[in-house]
């Protein structure tokens, strides 16, 4: 049974950084590309980064460029999103996808609150 446990959210004030982490299971890690979603509030869910199968490709929405980074371990079965200099307007739930034709997999979320 497949499964993606997403960690690492938390509540960080404007400019400061979180690491996320979707720890994936019961499929075969490698051969899926990877992507991190968030939906804030009243909002519908968006695309913030995803990343091939291989980790070779990788691509962001515009408003996180420059400040996140997407990055996987298959090894580990790991997938990261690395947030910095975070901003209010990033709080959002985040999830992690897994895709690969017509597969797709969705962990339970991770809340991300950046306040003062």
């Amino acid at each position: 049974q497949a499964q993606l446990v997403e960690s690492g959210g938390g509540l960080v004030q404007p400019g400061g950084s979180l690491r996320l982490s979707c720890a994936a299971s019961g499929f075969t890690f490698s051969t899926y590309a990877m992507s991190w979603y968030r939906q804030a509030p009243g909002k519908e869910r968006e695309l913030v980064a995803g990343i091939n199968s291989l980790g070779g490709s990788t691509n962001y929405a515009d408003f996180v460029k420059g400040r996140f980074t997407i990055s996987r371990d298959n090894a580990k079965n790991t997938v990261y999103l690395q947030m910095n200099s975070l901003k209010p307007e990033d709080t959002a739930v985040y999830f992690c996808k897994a895709s690969r034709l017509y597969d797709n997999y969705w962990g339970q979320g991770t809340q991300v609150t950046v306040s003062s």
